[in-house]
């Protein structure tokens, strides 16, 4: 029995073999089918399925050999790409007679996917083709052979570093034993361990064997295709390209000529290992019926412009005090990176002005939301709202704050509660909301807090402001180390003197009205002559998501404070003593 949930199955013939596909969705709408790797059956698909299925009629089927279908006789040689292809084409002929299909592969399953994109005969049967973790062997060929003939240091480490994750496909013997063995019965908890696969009834009781028929997938093709590439192996449909960066079978360095053989390439980056399939089916999904839909429609893809947009397209950011300056720049920059905006501000004009601006910008989607994220109670339904309507959020960037200056006998209570209240506790409702989503959903995900070098640079005129910064920054490193399991990120912003409207909303402490205004003038008058802008605070955090990078000051004055907090603290003890001027 099937664990594609609600599949229909049928038998389709193909010379000495017989497969077992399984379909989901409806059969008018557009095909998608889904070919799977080594060592998997067709069930590695179940939750991309399950998803695509609400908007497409859903193939996915056992190669020969593997789950239910059966294996060629002999072995040897009844697994070249070859035969493979011919099993493609008699189940895109049963399954979509009159109009071509769109593929995804996984691992071998993206390897015969690029044979189906790039050999003559399947031409005007491959509507489009989405690659996740499986080169072609030809463009992977002629990469290792430019490699080879005009070696450089860099080209040698890239081998090297090919050669260490891909050592496994030149055993002999090894595979079946193995397979058969301790590997096969360890296998489900190396998933889990290793590639933060979730258990449960993946991978199916039919592991062993198909582990070892897969073997032959290796055998009858790698050598043979490596020394003798063939010269013609270009996409003749639209491919996109999703590459996991902790990929530990895959260099992603192997796709870097690819546009040469590909006219139509849309790229995509994912931090998680290899069997994203598994482990991110939301993205992959996602990224799959935006990627058909678009061929579909018959309207060229316009890629976000925006730097990492591979990495961010379609994703869903949440920004909190997005209404101006770091919050706005950030918001903003994420569009331009083709992610989903929404935007949140306690000053609904403010908030509306952003989400448009982001569609501006590039942002396939973009929402205005409204909230004090002092409140619990408002964060708690902003949090239902979004899961309800717009999803889990992938990044959530806490930027929301407030300014507070003055000696700590001049800050009252209830200035420490206002302070804490947005500076820390709105933190804390967002990570705990909406970063608890994220954990729940267990598809990894990134939290970004801004903090500030204030929280490791002490300050007598900023005793209350700097103690709910230390705490955000306290707060990220231990969840940091909490989610580190779960694939989800953490991300402490520590800006220095940056010019943004906080330094006009101010409030400067034991003074009356009339001063504070004055000093709130001339704060905003040296953070302009300063002039750092708030878009080089949202580059980095864009960079920091990318990169996972714990704690990120910005600015020269805060990465100096940084290490001068680690190095030679007395140092900034005595900075701290100095009386700002009036």
């Amino acid at each position: 029995m099937t664990l594609l949930t609600g599949a229909r199955e049928r038998r389709v013939r193909t010379g000495e073999v017989e497969l077992c596909v399984a379909e989901l969705g409806d059969p008018g709408r557009p095909t998608v089918v889904l070919v799977h790797g080594y060592p998997d059956s067709k069930e590695v698909w179940s939750e991309v399925a399950a998803r695509l299925a609400e908007r497409f009629h859903v193939v996915a089927y056992d190669v020969r050999g593997h789950g239910r279908s059966t294996a060629p006789r002999p072995l040897r040689g009844g697994f070249t790409l070859e035969k493979l292809t011919d099993d493609f084409l008699a189940v895109a002929d049963a399954v979509s007679p009159d109009r071509p299909v769109h593929l995804v592969g996984h691992d071998w399953g993206s390897v015969q996917g690029w044979e189906f994109t790039t050999v003559k005969r399947t031409e005007g049967r491959v509507a489009s083709f989405t690659s996740v973790s499986g080169p072609s062997l030809d463009h992977f060929g002629h990469w290792l052979d430019r490699r080879v003939k005009r070696p450089t240091p860099r080209r040698i480490g890239q081998l090297l570093g090919q050669g260490a994750r891909s050592w496994y496909v030149h055993a002999p013997v090894l595979p079946e034993l193995a397979w058969r063995g301790p590997l096969g019965a360890g296998w489900p908890r190396v998933l889990e361990r290793v590639e933060k696969v979730p258990r449960g009834d993946y991978p199916t009781s039919s592991l062993a064997s198909d582990a070892a028929h897969g073997a032959w997938l290796y055998r009858d093709n790698v050598r043979p295709r490596l020394r003798d590439p063939r010269a013609d192996a270009y996409a003749h449909a639209p491919v996109q390209l999703v590459t996991p960066l902790g990929d530990r079978f895959l260099s992603e360095r192997i796709h870097d000529d690819l546009e040469q053989w590909v006219p139509q390439l849309t790229r995509r980056t994912v931090q998680a290992g290899h069997w994203i399939p598994r482990t991110r089916p939301d993205q992959l999904a996602a990224w799959i019926t935006e990627f058909v839909t678009s061929v579909e429609d018959d309207r060229p893809r316009v890629a976000a412009s925006g730097r990492h947009a591979e990495r961010f397209g379609g994703q869903l950011v949440l920004v909190t005090g997005a209404g101006s300056g770091i919050g706005r720049a950030t918001a903003l920059a994420f569009a331009e990176a083709g992610a989903r905006v929404v935007a949140v501000d306690r000053d609904a004009e403010a908030a509306a002005r952003t989400a448009e601006s982001s569609l501006r910008a590039g942002a396939p989607a973009a929402w205005a939301e409204t909230a004090d994220v002092s409140d619990e109670q408002a964060m708690e339904r902003l949090a239902a709202k979004v899961g309800a309507e717009y999803g889990v959020v992938d990044v959530l960037v806490n930027n929301a704050g407030i300014g507070l200056s003055g000696s700590f006998f001049d800050t009252t209570p209830e200035d420490w509660k206002k302070v804490l209240d947005i500076n820390l506790w709105g933190v804390i409702h967002g990570c705990r909301l909406f970063g608890g989503r994220m954990a729940e959903r267990r598809q990894g995900g990134h939290i970004v807090n801004v903090a500030s070098a204030a929280a490791y640079q002490p300050s007598r005129a900023l005793p209350a402001y700097s103690t709910s910064k230390a705490a955000v920054l306290m707060l990220s490193e231990c969840l940091r180390a909490e989610l580190a399991g779960q694939g989800i990120g953490v991300t402490a912003v520590c800006p220095g003197f940056v010019n943004t409207a906080i330094t006009s909303t101010a409030h400067f402490a034991g003074v009356d009205a009339d001063e504070e205004k004055r000093l709130q003038r001339r704060t905003a008058r040296i953070y302009g002559l300063r002039n750092y802008p708030p878009e080089k605070v949202a580059a980095a955090i864009l960079r920091a998501v990318a990169r996972n990078e714990a704690v990120v000051p910005v600015t020269p004055e805060a990465r100096g404070a940084r290490v001068l907090s680690r190095f030679a603290p007395g140092i900034l003890r005595r900075i701290a003593r100095v009386k700002p001027p009036v």
